[in-house]
This record gives structure tokens, C-alpha cells and sequence, in this order.
């Protein structure tokens, strides 16, 4: 890690990540991947942080770090729970087409260090104890601002800095949406008295006191909905005191705290993921309430959506126009995800009348298909990139099949381990040629006898080929011919 603050020349990157939480990382390690020169800007002096945060990874994220062959590092370290939530709604996900079918319980003081490790087996320069202050852009590149008084210049920055995002202000890149009407705050922090453990629920909403454990022995997590909006400011130990004192009578002689602060359902998405040269994932481009727990999840796939699109840019094997598809695909991602938490918020109103909303949806969700379409929207299984008419497999997830090849068995999501496109041909050996391509895009011949069952949709007819984008998303489907197979490669590949 780079830790110097002596004088050195402007130094320059290709690209430059403001923030090293998941999202900054996962991109980062996307772009090194490919061979691009990436370096991140940290304010943090290592991977700790302050209290747990996100709690989980869903279904889809496992399958993206399972398609770079980490997803065990992650696995080993979390608990699986079969199931996902809409609201305090659990829905099983134990039957859905994944090798993942859960929720995996890991805070993200666990996640990020995993990630930091396998970014620095990358060798990913990372700049710590620094913020970005500013930028200014021109028709090559970006200057970089940085709190230690330096300039760093990149072909691109990538803001990955969080709701409160330098890189998206600084930019001018407008953050409409909807306003905060509730706070919570939430902390971790010692007590002298057994507290009580689980939801309470008054005429303000529900609270809830869960149990931590950690290195120093046990500790409470609690969040609790407040009296009044607030959306400034950290709360201090005294005000959870007495926010405690006013639910339960008692503040259970909390001291020494880990952690606090306090989130609201304050609902923003950035009007555009790009301007110019400068680009936006993350927190950076959307924030909302973390009810559902979808946060961390979606900026790691908008990092996987993003990486090797701008690494192709990079290295000028694709049109800077490559880009503007990030924000076409991730855009609408997050516009409905912000929609299921305005909605989920709406539901934890105690009043009588959003409790019969809750039952009624409740009975709604109970069925099977009703369940099965939710379960792969809040999962990400579910996610549908618009590639126009054709096979239902058409811009969506490439099922992990188990493939039979000339080398013997081998798993779909083993061939993107280097974050490489990739043909899967199905039909006759050697019957499809992308010789053009095929410095840019892997050529596998294969057999596949099982089902082909897709999330929410179920079993669709076998396809006689398949090419699979970097990220995992299938860009063309073959039906016995190469029928658009061109076409469709050098929009995303370009020509050889």
C-alpha cells in the first residue's frame, strides 16, 4: 500500500477510484483484471471501519464473485440463510436456480478487508489518508484534487465516495429525489444490563436490540426509530441515552460506545451515471433506505457492469460511446430498487391502517408466483438488461451450468474467472467462427443435457449457443446459426 506524502511529480493513472469501500474494489479488481492501470483514493489508513454496516450479501453478488473464483473467501467467512425479505416479509429462496440460493449473512467490516486482500494480489495501488477536494476535466483526461495538496491526473475517475459524493458535486452531476421523513439511529455500544433483546414496536415504529459479538466479547446492536427527522449530524452516546430511555424505560447503562449514527429513507439518484470523463457507481450514484439490505449489493454490480466496459475504453478497443451503456443498464436497476425501499419504509408505519397493507401484501407474496418474482428482484437474480426481442435468456444472468468439454467438466462461471467474454457453442463442434474475435472473446464447444431454468421465469428452451459478457449477462443467443452473431460482437467487442 502507498503511504508516502514526500514531493513527486503529478503522478497519473488511467483510471482513479474516489473510495475504497466494496463498490471502489470491486472495481478495482475489474479493472486489473483487464490490465488497466488503476489506483484508489482512500481517507480511511486501513480496511477497518466502525461498526459492522451491511449485513449480507444476496444471491446475485455471490454469483459475481463466484464468476472471479472468491466467492469461497467470502462464503467461509458469512452464515446462509434460505431465504430474502420484502419488508419484515421473509421469503424462501431455497428452491431457485442458483448455486447460491441465500442470503449470506457477513458484515461488511468482514467484506471489505476480503476484498482489499484480493485487490492487493492484484497489485492495486491504494493512497490512503486522502480525500478528493476537486476535479477539472478536459477533452484527455481529469485532474484530481487531493487533500494532501496534490494533483493526480487520469484518463478517468470513478467516484465510489459515498452519498455525500466530492466527485458527483464537483462533477455537477444533479441528485433529484425524495426528501428523508424518518430517522433512525443505529449503534453499537457496551451495556452494563442485559438488554431487551428483540423488536419493540410503539406508536412511532419498530425498534430493535440485537446481539454482537466480537473479539472484546459481547456488545448490542441497536437501532431505534426517532421522535423527529433528522438528517445532519451523528448522534451522540447522550442521545441514544435518552432515545432508549423514552422506548424502553431504560437506557440498560449503554457505554463505551463502537459506533453510532443514523440513517434515514431519504430516496437520490444521480441524473446521470457519467459526465465526460468522470463516472459514478455506488452510494456516489444512488442512495435510499437499507431496508432489504440491497446498498453494498447493487454497487458491486454496477462496478461489474462498468469494468470491463472501461477497460475497453482504455486500451481503444471499444468506442468511448461503450460507456453510456453503464448507465442504460444500471440506471433503471437502481430507479427500482429506490422504489422497493420507499416502499418497504412505508410499510414499517405502526398505525393500524399500514399493518392491514402488510397483511394484505403478505397474503399477496404467499403466492407462488407472486413470491418467486419478488424473491429474484430483491436477490438480483432477476436483473434484465433491455437487448431487445428474443430468447428469454437475452440479457439476463447466465445460469453456472455444469458443461461437458473436451478437457472434461467445467463450469460456466470458471470461464470468467479473468473477466474475459466468452462463446459457449452447444451444437455442432468447430460449427461457429469468430476468428476475428478471438484475441478478444474465449471459444468453447460444450454439451449440456440438464434443464435450463432461469429465475422467476423458469425453464426455457435450450439455446445452441450463448455469448456471456465480462459480467456474466448474455449478449446473443444462437439458434443453430450465427444469425446476428457479428453484429452483436463488434457492439460490445468491436472488430479484431
Amino acid at each position: 500500500m502507498i503511504n508516502d506524502f514526500f514531493w513527486r511529480p503529478m503522478t497519473e493513472h488511467a483510471v482513479l477510484i474516489a473510495g475504497g469501500g466494496p463498490t471502489g474494489l470491486m472495481l478495482a479488481g475489474e479493472l486489473a483484471l483487464a490490465g488497466v492501470d488503476v489506483a484508489i483514493i482512500e481517507r480511511r489508513p486501513n480496511q477497518e471501519l466502525a461498526g459492522s454496516r451491511a449485513g449480507g450479501l444476496h444471491s446475485r453478488t455471490t454469483e459475481v464473485l463466484d464468476q472471479r473464483g472468491i466467492a469461497e473467501r467470502f462464503i467461509s467467512q458469512g452464515q446462509k440463510y434460505p431465504s430474502a425479505g420484502f419488508g419484515l416479509i421473509p421469503l424462501s429462496i431455497s428452491d431457485f436456480p442458483t448455486r447460491h440460493p441465500y442470503t449470506l449473512a457477513l458484515r461488511q467490516n468482514k467484506i471489505e478487508p476480503i476484498l482489499a486482500g484480493w485487490v492487493e494480489e492484484l497489485r492495486v495501488p491504494i493512497y490512503r489518508e486522502r480525500d478528493v477536494t476537486g476535479l477539472t476535466q478536459d477533452d484527455t483526461g481529469v485532474n484530481v484534487e487531493v487533500s494532501d495538496g496534490s494533483t493526480m491526473r487520469a484518463q478517468y475517475l470513478v467516484g465510489c465516495d459515498g452519498g455525500r459524493s466530492v466527485v458527483r458535486k464537483s462533477a455537477g452531476i444533479e441528485f433529484p429525489g425524495w426528501d428523508p421523513t424518518t430517522s433512525w439511529m443505529i449503534a453499537e455500544v457496551h451495556t452494563t444490563e442485559e438488554p431487551a433483546w428483540g423488536f419493540r414496536q410503539d406508536a412511532i415504529g419498530t425498534h430493535a436490540i440485537g446481539k454482537h459479538e466480537s473479539a472484546d466479547g459481547v456488545h448490542a446492536g441497536i437501532v431505534l426509530v426517532e421522535r423527529e427527522v433528522k438528517s445532519g449530524g451523528e448522534p451522540t452516546l447522550r442521545d441514544l441515552s435518552e432515545a432508549l430511555i423514552a422506548i424502553y424505560g431504560t437506557d440498560f447503562g449503554v457505554h463505551s460506545p463502537i459506533w453510532l449514527s443514523r440513517f434515514t429513507d431519504m430516496a437520490r439518484q444521480a441524473a446521470t451515471y457519467r459526465k465526460g470523463r468522470v463516472l459514478l457507481a455506488g452510494d456516489a450514484a444512488h442512495v435510499h433506505a437499507p431496508m432489504g439490505g440491497q446498498g453494498l449489493n447493487i454497487g458491486v454490480q454496477d462496478a461489474v457492469n462498468l469494468g470491463w466496459k472501461l477497460a475497453q475504453v482504455i486500451k481503444r478497443t471499444s468506442p468511448e460511446s461503450l460507456l453510456d451503456t453503464y448507465h442504460a443498464e444500471r440506471h433503471p436497476v437502481a430507479a427500482r430498487v429506490l422504489r422497493s425501499t420507499l416502499a418497504q419504509t412505508a410499510m414499517r408505519r405502526p398505525d393500524d391502517r399500514t399493518k392491514a397493507l402488510n397483511e394484505y401484501v403478505a397474503e399477496f407474496l404467499s403466492a407462488e408466483e407472486s413470491r418467486k418474482r419478488m424473491v429474484a428482484e430483491m436477490s438480483g437474480l432477476g436483473v434484465h438488461y433491455d437487448f431487445g426481442e428474443g430468447h428469454p435468456l437475452l440479457g439476463r444472468r447466465m445460469p453456472d451450468l455444469d458443461l461437458l468439454t473436451a478437457n472434461g467438466g467445467q463450469r460456466v462461471y470458471t470461464l470468467l474467472h479473468g473477466a474475459r467474454p466468452v462463446l459457449i457453442n452447444l451444437g455442432e463442434p468447430g460449427g461457429i467462427d469468430i476468428t476475428r474475435w478471438a484475441h478478444r472473446v474465449q471459444s468453447i464447444d460444450a454439451q449440456y443435457t440438464g434443464k435450463w431454468d432461469v429465475p422467476a421465469i423458469g425453464e426455457v428452451t435450450a439455446p445452441a449457443a450463448v455469448l456471456i459478457r465480462p459480467d456474466g449477462y448474455v449478449a446473443w443467443v444462437g439458434d443453430g446459426t450465427e444469425r446476428g452473431l457479428a453484429d452483436v460482437l463488434t457492439t460490445w467487442f468491436l472488430t479484431g
